[in-house]
């Protein structure tokens, strides 16, 4: 063990007396740089503090010169906090001790995590009052918000620490303040139940407010299926009769999808229908629907007292309520709309009723691209989920699977919306798509364009298959490395999408489609590696072959000067099955020969041949 890691484990456990022993033969400046080095992202002082070894924190402070501000990575309940400085590490592990000796020692009651969490809010979390007491005392700004807006109020809230929560509001936090997305300390009672702190909230002069989605906290403990904030915001001043009856509504939703409790969502909606039909003056019915939903059955949301009493006879048709409710009150914008459709066609696929799957599928997918950012974390997951569906209808029969089909126009559809979602990503320009969430979603396509390949189709719908294809290719999409749709159907890795391997990648089907479509064979990425360096690196002789009778250049270099023979070298297969010699053309030894000699040629030469020695550089 080297001594760097032995002063990290030493300091990391607590062992004050033998880091004192590995650090007495060290100069003043070799104890220093121990001190600045980092295991695993922490130094030897954020162990401590973490861990809560005081000896150890004074003793680096003072005989080792640690630096108290110093961050670095440190893992609380198998989640990592990046750039944490000590004193945020000791509040949110809850040791004052520490706490109390690193502000002494000049610790900025302030400093935050890269997320902008500060010890405060770390404190605040955890439930950990006598810390959260001795900060504020020491100046910490209770009104630092972390990189979601969230502040140190409404976390307590959340996390339902009502003796912090109480302390925060007599020392004056503002109880009104909005994260980012618009939500406030009271939906953040709403969302964790937590009806004691919410009282308390209101005696502040906390105010009933939509959030970004246009929740109110008495929508948000709805959704969150918290009945005491329910019945108690219901009564509440504050809400006005049709805010009640949307929230019992969806209370009754809720019932429904996530408790999995039909005659709790029937004691529900049977209460919003009564407050509906309360005042006969004035009778709050439901507004007609402009057009009725194919997904949903064209199920219609039920209007009297005698049709949701027919309701509890048909549980089927109860789902499909529910479905109508959140959509009707949330809106296709809020993610639980689109999120419950989807469980619930998840539900169908179990049951094998995959029509039904797949038509609130589609219906959840067009949703998400009309109302969420391009390549979202829930419209990628869309997408990955029929990649996975179709896969495991089109499993052999050998492997226990019962025969079903899927229709070339349920898959063609879903490649013509995957499409559609990278054409959108590319044309936001101001914030162009993240290349991890791109690789994604080309690695989908390229299923998908697998897929197809296994479903018999007419010549007309062939046509409009490759169509699709070629205009996929011209959007020239990149994934993480620089990878083309082309490096990545050569790429063994591919295969990692879903969980139905039904494709396998390197795909010589899938890489005869895409040149078949267009695809240019002397793409490279960023390391300037070809698709015929990708295959020659997967030992895929057979897609190399198929690459060069297409065009691909045998002889060009990547960015390590290698050529995709080179790459063979150790693979005795593919060494054998390619000749580098039937592959070298007269053309390519003259431009290989121009570049060893550095030979001037642009500007003196036609710019296609000047590309063309470009290639072998």
């Amino acid at each position: 063990m080297d001594i760097k890691t032995a002063v990290f484990n030493a300091a990391r456990d607590g062992k004050v007396r033998l880091l004192q022993k590995l650090l007495s033969t060290k100069t003043p400046e070799e104890v220093s740089a121990l001190a600045a080095e980092k295991s695993n992202g922490a130094t030897a002082l954020l162990m401590a503090a973490r861990y809560g070894h005081l000896e150890v924190v004074v003793y680096l402070l003072e005989r080792c010169g640690a630096a108290v501000e110093l961050g670095g990575s440190v893992n609380f309940d198998g989640e990592t906090i990046e750039g944490a400085p000590p004193l945020w590490a000791a509040s949110a592990a809850g040791h004052l001790a520490v706490v109390r000796s690193l502000l002494e020692r000049g610790a900025s009651v302030n400093n935050t995590t890269l997320t902008n969490s500060t010890p405060l809010r770390a404190a605040c979390f955890d439930g950990h009052l006598d810390i959260v007491k001795y900060l504020i005392e020491h100046r910490a700004d209770m009104e630092v918000a972390n990189r979601h807006g969230h502040t140190c109020l409404m976390i307590s809230c959340y996390k339902g620490h009502r003796d912090i929560a109480k302390y925060l509001l007599e020392k004056g936090a503002d109880v009104n303040r909005k994260s980012v997305k618009g939500n406030t300390a009271l939906h953040d009672c709403a969302e964790s139940g937590s009806l004691e702190i919410m009282k308390m909230l209101l005696k502040y002069g906390a105010r009933m407010e939509k959030d970004g989605y246009g929740m109110t906290p008495l929508l948000s403990a709805s959704v969150t299926g918290h009945t005491n904030i329910v019945d108690f915001l219901t009564q509440h001043p504050q809400t006005s009769k049709v805010e009640r009856i949307n929230a019992l509504e969806l209370l009754g939703a809720t019932f429904v999808d996530k408790k999995r409790d039909l005659l709790g969502a029937m004691k529900y909606w049977k209460r919003a229908m009564d407050m509906r039909y309360s005042d006969i003056a004035r009778v709050l019915g439901k507004p007609e629907p402009k057009e009725l939903v194919m997904a949903y059955d064209y199920t219609k949301e039920v209007t009297t007292v005698e049709e949701l009493e027919a309701l509890i006879a048909d549980p089927d048709e109860m789902r499909m309520q529910a479905l109508l409710i959140r959509e009707r009150i949330l809106g296709p914008s809020h993610p639980d709309t689109s999120y419950y459709i989807r469980y619930r066609g998840a539900v169908y696929a179990d049951s094998g009723n995959f029509e039904r799957c797949i038509n609130l599928w589609k219906y959840a997918l067009d949703m998400q691209q009309s109302n969420l950012d391009p390549l979202s974390p829930m419209t990628a997951s869309s997408l990955l989920s029929f990649a996975e569906l179709f896969s495991f209808m089109l499993q052999d029969r050998t492997k226990g699977v019962l025969g079903t089909s899927v229709s070339f126009s349920d898959l063609m559809g879903i490649l013509s919306k995957s499409v559609f979602e990278i054409d959108r990503a590319i044309k936001q320009i101001q914030s162009p798509p993240d290349p991890t969430q791109l690789s994604k979603a080309l690695s989908i396509i390229l299923h998908l364009i697998c897929l197809l390949e296994k479903v018999k189709c007419s010549s007309e719908q062939e046509q409009f298959k490759r169509q699709t294809i070629y205009r996929f290719l011209k959007l020239n999409s990149r994934g993480k490395a620089g990878f083309s749709p082309l490096h990545l159907a050569v790429d063994k890795d591919t295969t990692s999408v879903g969980r139905y391997p039904v494709c396998k990648f390197p795909s010589l089907q899938v890489t005869a489609m895409l040149l078949e479509c267009g695809a240019d064979f002397n793409s490279r990425d960023l390391d300037s590696n070809s698709p015929l360096h990708i295959a020659a690196r997967n030992n895929h002789p057979e897609i190399m072959n198929l690459l060069i009778k297409a065009g691909a250049h045998f002889d060009t270099t990547n960015s390590q000067k290698q050529t995709a023979c080179d790459l063979l070298d150790e693979k005795e297969m593919g060494k054998n099955l390619i000749q580098p010699i039937n592959h070298t053309t007269l053309q390519c030894l003259a431009a290989r020969a121009i570049v060893k000699h550095q030979l001037v040629y642009r500007g003196q030469i036609p710019e296609k041949l000047e590309a063309f020695i470009l290639l072998h550089r």
